[in-house]
Protein backbone atom coordinates (compact mmCIF):
# COMPACT_ATOMS: atom_id res chain seq x y z
CA UNK A 1 0.00 0.00 0.00
CA UNK A 2 2.84 2.37 0.90
CA UNK A 3 4.61 1.51 -2.36
CA UNK A 4 1.52 2.48 -4.35
CA UNK A 5 1.28 5.82 -2.58
CA UNK A 6 4.97 6.54 -3.26
CA UNK A 7 4.48 5.86 -6.97
CA UNK A 8 1.48 8.18 -7.19
CA UNK A 9 3.43 10.81 -5.29
CA UNK A 10 6.30 10.70 -7.87
CA UNK A 11 3.86 11.02 -10.75
CA UNK A 12 2.07 14.02 -9.26
CA UNK A 13 5.35 15.85 -8.52
CA UNK A 14 6.47 15.38 -12.15
CA UNK A 15 3.16 16.73 -13.44
CA UNK A 16 3.36 19.79 -11.17
CA UNK A 17 6.86 20.69 -12.39
CA UNK A 18 6.61 19.87 -16.06
CA UNK A 19 3.00 20.47 -16.90
CA UNK A 20 2.41 21.01 -20.55
CA UNK A 21 6.18 21.60 -21.21
CA UNK A 22 7.07 17.94 -20.87
CA UNK A 23 6.24 17.30 -24.50
CA UNK A 24 8.84 19.85 -25.64
CA UNK A 25 11.90 17.83 -24.70
CA UNK A 26 11.03 14.26 -25.39
CA UNK A 27 12.01 11.46 -23.00
CA UNK A 28 12.26 12.57 -19.33
CA UNK A 29 13.41 11.10 -16.06
CA UNK A 30 11.16 11.14 -12.97
CA UNK A 31 12.73 11.91 -9.60
CA UNK A 32 10.86 10.90 -6.40
CA UNK A 33 10.83 13.09 -3.27
CA UNK A 34 9.38 11.84 0.01
CA UNK A 35 6.53 14.05 1.43
CA UNK A 36 3.92 13.46 4.11
CA UNK A 37 0.82 11.67 2.94
CA UNK A 38 -1.61 14.47 3.87
CA UNK A 39 0.54 17.35 2.61
CA UNK A 40 0.16 19.41 -0.59
CA UNK A 41 2.68 17.56 -2.70
CA UNK A 42 3.36 20.26 -5.27
CA UNK A 43 3.68 23.00 -2.64
CA UNK A 44 5.75 20.76 -0.39
CA UNK A 45 8.22 19.89 -3.10
CA UNK A 46 8.60 23.52 -4.08
CA UNK A 47 8.94 24.59 -0.49
CA UNK A 48 11.61 21.96 0.04
CA UNK A 49 13.66 23.48 -2.79
CA UNK A 50 13.35 20.41 -5.05
CA UNK A 51 11.78 22.34 -7.89
CA UNK A 52 14.97 24.13 -8.89
CA UNK A 53 16.98 20.93 -8.79
CA UNK A 54 14.41 19.09 -10.89
CA UNK A 55 14.24 21.91 -13.42
CA UNK A 56 18.04 21.87 -13.69
CA UNK A 57 18.06 18.11 -14.26
CA UNK A 58 15.35 18.33 -16.88
CA UNK A 59 17.13 21.13 -18.76
CA UNK A 60 20.38 19.15 -18.66
CA UNK A 61 18.61 16.09 -20.03
CA UNK A 62 17.04 18.17 -22.77
CA UNK A 63 20.44 19.56 -23.77
CA UNK A 64 21.91 16.06 -23.86
CA UNK A 65 19.08 14.80 -26.06
CA UNK A 66 19.53 17.68 -28.49
CA UNK A 67 23.29 17.03 -28.71
CA UNK A 68 22.66 13.37 -29.39
CA UNK A 69 20.19 14.23 -32.13
CA UNK A 70 22.76 16.51 -33.77
CA UNK A 71 25.39 13.78 -33.55
CA UNK A 72 23.05 11.22 -35.11
CA UNK A 73 22.17 13.58 -37.95
CA UNK A 74 25.87 14.24 -38.60
CA UNK A 75 26.63 10.52 -38.61
CA UNK A 76 23.74 9.85 -41.00
CA UNK A 77 25.11 12.49 -43.38
CA UNK A 78 28.57 10.92 -43.22
CA UNK A 79 27.12 7.47 -43.88
CA UNK A 80 25.19 8.75 -46.90
CA UNK A 81 28.36 10.37 -48.30
CA UNK A 82 30.42 7.22 -47.82
CA UNK A 83 27.69 5.05 -49.33
CA UNK A 84 27.59 7.29 -52.42
CA UNK A 85 31.38 7.09 -52.83
CA UNK A 86 31.35 3.33 -52.35
CA UNK A 87 28.66 2.97 -55.00
CA UNK A 88 30.74 4.98 -57.46
CA UNK A 89 33.79 2.82 -56.76
CA UNK A 90 31.83 -0.40 -57.24
CA UNK A 91 30.30 0.78 -60.50
CA UNK A 92 33.71 1.87 -61.83
CA UNK A 93 35.23 -1.49 -60.82
CA UNK A 94 32.48 -3.30 -62.71
CA UNK A 95 33.12 -1.23 -65.83
CA UNK A 96 36.88 -1.82 -65.66
CA UNK A 97 36.77 -5.58 -65.15
CA UNK A 98 33.94 -6.28 -67.57
CA UNK A 99 31.10 -8.75 -67.09
CA UNK A 100 32.21 -12.12 -65.85
CA UNK A 101 35.90 -11.19 -65.81
CA UNK A 102 37.74 -12.50 -62.77
CA UNK A 103 40.99 -11.13 -61.40
CA UNK A 104 43.21 -13.45 -59.43
CA UNK A 105 45.80 -12.07 -57.08
CA UNK A 106 48.45 -14.76 -57.31
CA UNK A 107 51.75 -14.28 -59.04
CA UNK A 108 52.26 -17.98 -59.74
CA UNK A 109 50.23 -21.13 -59.68
CA UNK A 110 48.86 -22.19 -56.33
CA UNK A 111 49.28 -25.88 -55.49
CA UNK A 112 46.06 -27.82 -55.34
CA UNK A 113 43.91 -25.30 -57.16
CA UNK A 114 41.37 -26.62 -59.61
CA UNK A 115 42.72 -25.11 -62.81
CA UNK A 116 46.23 -24.67 -61.42
CA UNK A 117 46.50 -21.31 -63.10
CA UNK A 118 48.92 -18.49 -62.39
CA UNK A 119 46.62 -15.48 -62.60
CA UNK A 120 46.23 -12.77 -65.22
CA UNK A 121 48.19 -9.73 -66.13
CA UNK A 122 46.43 -6.53 -67.00
CA UNK A 123 45.74 -6.15 -70.69
CA UNK A 124 48.54 -4.68 -72.76
CA UNK A 125 47.81 -1.05 -73.62
CA UNK A 126 47.06 -0.45 -77.27
CA UNK A 127 50.16 1.68 -77.82
CA UNK A 128 52.39 -1.05 -76.38
CA UNK A 129 50.67 -3.66 -78.53
CA UNK A 130 51.32 -1.60 -81.64
CA UNK A 131 54.96 -1.23 -80.60
CA UNK A 132 55.24 -5.03 -80.42
CA UNK A 133 53.61 -5.33 -83.83
CA UNK A 134 56.05 -2.80 -85.22
CA UNK A 135 58.97 -4.87 -83.93
CA UNK A 136 57.45 -7.97 -85.48
CA UNK A 137 57.10 -6.23 -88.84
CA UNK A 138 60.75 -5.19 -88.68
CA UNK A 139 61.73 -8.79 -87.93
CA UNK A 140 59.74 -9.97 -90.95
CA UNK A 141 61.40 -7.40 -93.18
CA UNK A 142 64.84 -8.56 -92.02
CA UNK A 143 63.94 -12.16 -92.81
CA UNK A 144 62.67 -11.14 -96.23
CA UNK A 145 65.97 -9.41 -96.94
CA UNK A 146 67.75 -12.66 -96.07
CA UNK A 147 65.40 -14.52 -98.38
CA UNK A 148 66.16 -12.02 -101.13
CA UNK A 149 69.87 -12.71 -100.80
CA UNK A 150 69.17 -16.42 -100.84
CA UNK A 151 67.03 -16.07 -103.97
CA UNK A 152 69.78 -14.16 -105.78
CA UNK A 153 72.20 -17.01 -105.13
CA UNK A 154 69.72 -19.65 -106.23
CA UNK A 155 68.03 -17.72 -109.08
CA UNK A 156 64.58 -18.95 -108.12
CA UNK A 157 61.84 -17.05 -109.94
CA UNK A 158 59.20 -18.60 -107.66
CA UNK A 159 61.04 -17.40 -104.57
CA UNK A 160 61.33 -13.89 -106.01
CA UNK A 161 57.62 -13.83 -106.80
CA UNK A 162 56.68 -14.90 -103.28
CA UNK A 163 59.10 -12.42 -101.79
CA UNK A 164 57.53 -9.55 -103.74
CA UNK A 165 54.06 -10.62 -102.66
CA UNK A 166 55.07 -10.79 -99.01
CA UNK A 167 56.80 -7.43 -99.20
CA UNK A 168 53.60 -5.92 -100.54
CA UNK A 169 51.59 -7.44 -97.67
CA UNK A 170 54.06 -6.10 -95.11
CA UNK A 171 53.76 -2.62 -96.61
CA UNK A 172 49.97 -2.86 -96.24
CA UNK A 173 50.35 -3.93 -92.61
CA UNK A 174 52.68 -1.03 -91.89
CA UNK A 175 50.07 1.35 -93.25
CA UNK A 176 47.45 -0.24 -90.99
CA UNK A 177 49.67 0.13 -87.94
CA UNK A 178 50.49 3.75 -88.81
CA UNK A 179 46.81 4.52 -89.25
CA UNK A 180 46.03 2.92 -85.90
CA UNK A 181 48.74 4.97 -84.18
CA UNK A 182 47.31 8.17 -85.64
CA UNK A 183 43.85 7.22 -84.40
CA UNK A 184 45.19 6.58 -80.89
CA UNK A 185 47.01 9.91 -80.85
CA UNK A 186 43.77 11.68 -81.75
CA UNK A 187 42.01 9.88 -78.89
CA UNK A 188 39.45 8.19 -81.12
CA UNK A 189 40.30 4.62 -80.23
CA UNK A 190 37.98 2.50 -78.11
CA UNK A 191 38.38 -0.91 -76.47
CA UNK A 192 36.18 -2.61 -79.05
CA UNK A 193 38.04 -1.04 -81.96
CA UNK A 194 41.38 -1.92 -80.36
CA UNK A 195 40.39 -5.58 -80.09
CA UNK A 196 39.08 -5.78 -83.64
CA UNK A 197 42.13 -4.01 -85.09
CA UNK A 198 44.53 -6.22 -83.14
CA UNK A 199 42.71 -9.37 -84.28
CA UNK A 200 42.97 -8.30 -87.93
CA UNK A 201 46.67 -7.49 -87.71
CA UNK A 202 47.50 -10.68 -85.79
CA UNK A 203 45.63 -12.73 -88.39
CA UNK A 204 47.57 -11.07 -91.20
CA UNK A 205 50.86 -11.59 -89.38
CA UNK A 206 50.11 -15.28 -88.84
CA UNK A 207 49.44 -15.65 -92.55
CA UNK A 208 52.72 -13.89 -93.33
CA UNK A 209 54.67 -16.15 -91.01
CA UNK A 210 53.22 -19.21 -92.69
CA UNK A 211 54.14 -17.94 -96.15
CA UNK A 212 57.66 -17.00 -95.06
CA UNK A 213 58.03 -20.45 -93.53
CA UNK A 214 57.31 -21.93 -96.96
CA UNK A 215 60.19 -19.91 -98.38
CA UNK A 216 62.48 -20.88 -95.53
CA UNK A 217 61.89 -24.58 -96.08
CA UNK A 218 64.14 -24.34 -99.09
CA UNK A 219 67.07 -23.45 -96.86
CA UNK A 220 66.70 -26.22 -94.27
CA UNK A 221 68.59 -28.76 -96.33
CA UNK A 222 71.59 -26.44 -96.43
CA UNK A 223 72.10 -26.09 -92.64
CA UNK A 224 73.02 -28.54 -89.87
CA UNK A 225 70.18 -29.96 -87.80
CA UNK A 226 71.03 -27.92 -84.69
CA UNK A 227 71.71 -24.54 -86.35
CA UNK A 228 68.21 -23.15 -86.06
CA UNK A 229 66.19 -20.92 -83.74
CA UNK A 230 62.50 -20.60 -82.88
CA UNK A 231 60.74 -17.25 -83.19
CA UNK A 232 57.66 -16.30 -81.13
CA UNK A 233 56.84 -12.76 -82.34
CA UNK A 234 53.59 -12.16 -80.45
CA UNK A 235 52.18 -12.83 -76.98
CA UNK A 236 49.48 -15.32 -77.91
CA UNK A 237 48.03 -18.55 -76.53
CA UNK A 238 48.50 -20.48 -79.77
CA UNK A 239 52.15 -20.04 -80.81
CA UNK A 240 54.38 -22.70 -79.31
CA UNK A 241 56.74 -25.57 -80.01
CA UNK A 242 56.62 -29.09 -78.64
CA UNK A 243 59.56 -31.40 -78.00
CA UNK A 244 58.73 -34.83 -79.36
CA UNK A 245 60.69 -36.59 -76.64
CA UNK A 246 59.68 -36.67 -72.97
CA UNK A 247 61.96 -36.60 -69.93
CA UNK A 248 63.03 -39.65 -67.92
CA UNK A 249 63.05 -39.69 -64.13
CA UNK A 250 65.91 -37.40 -63.10
CA UNK A 251 67.62 -36.83 -59.76
CA UNK A 252 69.72 -34.00 -61.19
CA UNK A 253 69.64 -31.89 -64.34
CA UNK A 254 71.17 -29.02 -66.26
CA UNK A 255 69.00 -27.08 -68.70
CA UNK A 256 70.63 -24.54 -71.04
CA UNK A 257 69.42 -22.38 -73.92
CA UNK A 258 69.99 -19.21 -75.90
CA UNK A 259 67.32 -16.49 -75.52
CA UNK A 260 66.70 -13.14 -77.18
CA UNK A 261 63.81 -10.95 -76.07
CA UNK A 262 62.80 -7.38 -75.37
CA UNK A 263 59.30 -8.18 -74.09
CA UNK A 264 57.83 -6.34 -71.12
CA UNK A 265 56.49 -6.88 -68.57
CA UNK A 266 58.35 -10.19 -68.37
CA UNK A 267 59.62 -12.27 -71.27
CA UNK A 268 57.11 -15.03 -70.47
CA UNK A 269 57.73 -18.78 -70.34
CA UNK A 270 60.69 -20.14 -72.35
CA UNK A 271 59.72 -23.72 -71.45
CA UNK A 272 57.38 -25.75 -69.26
CA UNK A 273 57.32 -29.46 -68.44
CA UNK A 274 54.07 -30.94 -67.11
CA UNK A 275 53.29 -34.46 -65.93
CA UNK A 276 49.95 -36.08 -65.06
CA UNK A 277 48.70 -34.45 -61.87
CA UNK A 278 51.35 -31.71 -61.81
CA UNK A 279 51.46 -28.91 -64.39
CA UNK A 280 54.42 -27.27 -62.63
CA UNK A 281 56.85 -30.17 -62.62
CA UNK A 282 59.60 -28.06 -64.23
CA UNK A 283 58.99 -24.50 -65.48
CA UNK A 284 61.13 -21.48 -66.35
CA UNK A 285 59.12 -18.26 -66.32
CA UNK A 286 59.49 -14.49 -66.06
CA UNK A 287 55.96 -13.32 -65.38
CA UNK A 288 54.85 -9.70 -65.03
CA UNK A 289 57.32 -7.59 -63.08
CA UNK A 290 58.63 -10.58 -61.13
CA UNK A 291 62.20 -11.83 -61.61
CA UNK A 292 62.74 -14.98 -63.64
CA UNK A 293 61.89 -18.10 -61.63
CA UNK A 294 62.50 -21.83 -61.86
CA UNK A 295 59.65 -24.01 -60.57
CA UNK A 296 60.14 -27.65 -59.59
CA UNK A 297 57.05 -29.48 -58.33
CA UNK A 298 55.51 -26.06 -57.50
CA UNK A 299 58.52 -25.01 -55.39
CA UNK A 300 60.15 -21.78 -56.55
CA UNK A 301 63.61 -20.21 -56.72
CA UNK A 302 64.18 -16.68 -58.01
CA UNK A 303 66.93 -16.41 -60.63
CA UNK A 304 69.26 -13.43 -61.22
CA UNK A 305 68.80 -13.32 -65.00
CA UNK A 306 68.45 -10.01 -66.86
CA UNK A 307 67.75 -10.87 -70.48
CA UNK A 308 65.00 -8.62 -71.88
CA UNK A 309 67.35 -6.16 -73.62
CA UNK A 310 66.83 -7.47 -77.15
CA UNK A 311 70.23 -9.22 -77.24
CA UNK A 312 71.15 -12.89 -77.29
CA UNK A 313 71.95 -14.36 -73.88
CA UNK A 314 73.00 -17.87 -72.90
CA UNK A 315 71.45 -19.14 -69.65
CA UNK A 316 71.84 -22.38 -67.70
CA UNK A 317 70.25 -23.75 -64.53
CA UNK A 318 71.68 -26.77 -62.70
CA UNK A 319 69.92 -28.67 -59.90
CA UNK A 320 70.25 -31.80 -57.82
CA UNK A 321 67.58 -33.43 -55.69
CA UNK A 322 69.96 -33.80 -52.75
CA UNK A 323 69.22 -30.77 -50.57
CA UNK A 324 67.66 -29.09 -53.65
CA UNK A 325 70.91 -27.31 -54.53
CA UNK A 326 70.75 -25.10 -57.65
CA UNK A 327 73.03 -22.78 -59.62
CA UNK A 328 72.25 -20.18 -62.30
CA UNK A 329 74.58 -19.08 -65.13
CA UNK A 330 74.17 -16.18 -67.55
CA UNK A 331 76.55 -15.83 -70.51
CA UNK A 332 78.92 -18.39 -69.01
CA UNK A 333 79.20 -16.79 -65.56
CA UNK A 334 77.52 -18.05 -62.39
CA UNK A 335 75.25 -15.34 -61.03
CA UNK A 336 73.30 -17.08 -58.29
CA UNK A 337 72.85 -20.28 -56.30
CA UNK A 338 70.78 -21.69 -53.47
CA UNK A 339 69.37 -24.82 -51.88
CA UNK A 340 66.16 -26.37 -50.56
CA UNK A 341 64.50 -26.22 -53.99
CA UNK A 342 62.19 -29.27 -54.04
CA UNK A 343 64.75 -31.40 -52.14
CA UNK A 344 64.55 -35.15 -52.64
CA UNK A 345 61.88 -34.83 -55.32
CA UNK A 346 62.97 -36.51 -58.57
CA UNK A 347 61.73 -35.02 -61.84
CA UNK A 348 58.92 -37.31 -62.93
CA UNK A 349 58.90 -39.03 -66.35
CA UNK A 350 56.30 -39.35 -69.11
CA UNK A 351 55.35 -35.67 -69.30
CA UNK A 352 54.96 -33.04 -72.03
CA UNK A 353 57.73 -30.54 -72.77
CA UNK A 354 56.55 -27.29 -74.40
CA UNK A 355 58.64 -24.33 -75.58
CA UNK A 356 57.11 -20.85 -75.51
CA UNK A 357 54.04 -21.48 -73.35
CA UNK A 358 53.15 -22.24 -69.72
CA UNK A 359 50.92 -25.29 -69.25
CA UNK A 360 47.87 -25.22 -66.99
CA UNK A 361 46.92 -28.73 -68.07
CA UNK A 362 48.98 -31.53 -69.55
CA UNK A 363 50.02 -30.24 -72.99
CA UNK A 364 47.62 -27.27 -73.01
CA UNK A 365 45.73 -24.65 -71.02
CA UNK A 366 47.93 -21.87 -72.39
CA UNK A 367 47.52 -18.26 -71.22
CA UNK A 368 48.68 -15.48 -73.57
CA UNK A 369 49.84 -13.32 -70.65
CA UNK A 370 52.45 -15.98 -69.77
CA UNK A 371 53.64 -16.73 -73.32
CA UNK A 372 57.26 -16.27 -74.31
CA UNK A 373 57.95 -13.42 -76.75
CA UNK A 374 61.27 -13.50 -78.58
CA UNK A 375 63.67 -16.06 -80.00
CA UNK A 376 64.96 -19.32 -78.51
CA UNK A 377 67.71 -21.71 -79.63
CA UNK A 378 69.99 -24.55 -78.50
CA UNK A 379 67.67 -25.86 -75.81
CA UNK A 380 69.51 -28.80 -74.21
CA UNK A 381 68.94 -30.91 -71.08
CA UNK A 382 71.38 -33.20 -69.25
CA UNK A 383 70.64 -35.57 -66.36
CA UNK A 384 73.57 -34.24 -64.32
CA UNK A 385 75.10 -30.96 -63.17
CA UNK A 386 77.46 -29.53 -65.78
CA UNK A 387 80.74 -28.07 -64.55
CA UNK A 388 81.40 -24.32 -64.83
CA UNK A 389 83.86 -25.06 -67.64
CA UNK A 390 81.26 -27.02 -69.61
CA UNK A 391 78.75 -24.21 -69.21
CA UNK A 392 81.36 -21.67 -70.39
CA UNK A 393 82.03 -23.73 -73.53
CA UNK A 394 78.32 -23.63 -74.37
CA UNK A 395 78.08 -19.86 -73.80
CA UNK A 396 81.10 -19.16 -76.01
CA UNK A 397 80.03 -21.55 -78.81
CA UNK A 398 83.19 -23.57 -78.34
CA UNK A 399 83.82 -26.61 -80.50
CA UNK A 400 84.07 -28.51 -77.20
CA UNK A 401 80.46 -27.65 -76.29
CA UNK A 402 78.33 -30.67 -75.42
CA UNK A 403 74.86 -31.58 -76.63
CA UNK A 404 72.25 -32.61 -74.09
CA UNK A 405 72.22 -36.34 -73.29
CA UNK A 406 68.49 -36.18 -72.40
CA UNK A 407 67.22 -33.52 -74.83
CA UNK A 408 69.54 -32.46 -77.66
CA UNK A 409 68.67 -29.49 -79.86
CA UNK A 410 67.68 -31.01 -83.19
CA UNK A 411 65.26 -29.68 -85.77
CA UNK A 412 63.76 -33.12 -86.34
CA UNK A 413 62.75 -33.30 -82.65
CA UNK A 414 60.80 -30.01 -82.56
CA UNK A 415 57.22 -29.50 -83.75
CA UNK A 416 55.97 -25.92 -84.17
CA UNK A 417 52.37 -24.69 -83.94
CA UNK A 418 50.31 -21.54 -84.42
CA UNK A 419 52.71 -19.54 -86.59
CA UNK A 420 55.91 -19.94 -84.58
CA UNK A 421 58.77 -20.17 -87.07
CA UNK A 422 62.24 -21.63 -87.49
CA UNK A 423 65.19 -19.70 -88.83
CA UNK A 424 68.96 -20.06 -88.99
CA UNK A 425 70.60 -19.47 -85.62
CA UNK A 426 72.81 -16.35 -85.66
CA UNK A 427 74.14 -15.87 -82.11
CA UNK A 428 77.18 -18.15 -82.35
CA UNK A 429 78.11 -16.65 -85.72
CA UNK A 430 78.18 -13.21 -84.05
CA UNK A 431 80.38 -14.49 -81.22
CA UNK A 432 82.83 -16.20 -83.55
Amino acid sequence: MLAGRATRTCALIALCLLGSRAQDFGPTRFICTSVPVDADMCAASVAAGGAEELRSNVLQLRETVLQQKETILSQKETIRELTTKLGRCESQSTLDSGPGEARSGGGRKQPGSGKNTMGDLSRTPAAETLSQLGQTLQSLKTRLENLEQYSRLNSSSQTNSLKDLLQSKIDDLERQVLSRVNTLEEGKGGPKNDTEERAKIESALTSLHQRISELEKGQKDNRPGDKFQLTFPLRTNYMYAKVKKSLPEMYAFTVCMWLKSSAAPGVGTPFSYAVPGQANELVLIEWGNNPMEILINDKVAKLPFVINDGKWHHICVTWTTRDGVWEAYQDGTQGGNGENLAPYHPIKPQGVLVLGQEQDTLGGGFDATQAFVGELAHFNIWDRKLTPGEVYNLATCSSKALSGNVIAWAESQIEIFGGATKWTFEACRQIN
